[in-house]
Parts: structure tokens; C-alpha cells; sequence
């Protein structure tokens, strides 16, 4: 997947968290709602890290379509 593609990618899930987040005004989210918005954030949080496995693989001259996209686990990982 290209940058652009990752990219776009992106922008779709930003939109339907903004989707899922204005419905939960006032009356919160049904449960299938709300596990879908954490299915939708860890999906947004791979594919930020996918983009800055290609962007740093670039910057030192390595293949960018060599970055994979790394399991939920290990991304969500990160903070802790």
C-alpha cells in the first residue's frame, strides 16, 4: 500500500470516527457502536504507524514497501 493509498485510508477512518463520535452526543454510544469506534481507532493507530514505518524507511534509503502492518497488540503496546 502506497502512501497516498494509507493516506486515504486515514481520512476514511478519521470520518467515520467523527461519525460515531457525534452520535454518542447526549446519549452515548450503543455497545456495538462503541466497539466499533475502538475497531476504527486501532485501525487509524496501524496505519499511522504503517505510514512511519514507509516514511523512515525512505529517509534512509531503504524499500518502503518492505514496512508491514504490525498487529494490534504490538502497536496499542507502544504506550505502555
Amino acid at each position: 500500500m502506497a502512501n497516498g493509498e494509507i493516506l486515504g485510508r486515514i481520512d476514511e477512518l478519521i470520518a467515520e470516527e467523527h461519525q460515531l463520535r457525534s452520535r454518542s452526543v447526549g446519549t452515548g454510544l450503543s455497545a456495538d457502536d462503541q466497539a466499533q469506534l475502538t475497531k476504527v481507532e486501532q485501525e487509524l493507530d496501524q496505519c499511522w504507524d504503517l505510514l512511519r514505518q514507509r516514511r523512515a524507511r525512505t529517509e534512509f534509503h531503504e524499500n518502503p514497501d518492505e514496512a508491514s502492518v504490525r498487529s494490534v497488540g504490538e502497536v496499542e503496546g507502544y504506550r505502555q
